[in-house]
């Protein structure tokens, strides 16, 4: 059995948004009891990623050092069409995810204890992104 639904979400510019209750929400819908939930976000200039859900130090930290390996407005870069963020949003993009799969059981996200799924945004503006989640089981 599968199950599919589009997610969308406003982010407010640069930084990380936990979506585990939207993707959850969907897992519910599906009526899946064991299965795979693949999590995939249909941009370029976005990723997807699992990390600690308690400690908001933790997603401000995995900023720094993903700045630091894709600054913003690096001279060598030639595409910037769209700003000093514009290349670098896409190379942090490739440095991280664009999909996920998380496992389900007894009909839920089977996440530990300090795992949350998170958006994040890579552009410094805000922007509407689209996550596909689909379930399979």
């Amino acid at each position: 059995m599968a199950y599919q639904s589009t997610l969308a979400f406003s982010t407010s510019g640069r930084g990380t948004r936990d979506i585990t209750d939207a993707v959850a929400r969907v897992v519910q819908q599906s009526g899946v009891q064991t299965g795979i939930a693949h999590v995939f976000v249909q941009h370029t200039s976005c990723s997807l990623t699992i990390t600690e859900n308690a400690d908001p130090d933790v997603r401000r930290d995995l900023e720094t050092i993903i700045a630091r390996l894709a600054p913003d407005g690096d001279r060598a870069y030639r595409h910037d069409a769209e700003g000093p963020d514009d290349m670098a949003a896409h190379a942090r993009t490739m440095l991280t995810d664009t999909a996920l799969t998380v496992p389900i059981g007894g009909g839920r996200l089977l996440l530990g204890t300090w795992q949350g799924i998170y958006l994040w945004e890579h552009r410094t503006a805000p922007h509407r992104r689209q996550v596909v989640v689909t379930v399979i089981g």
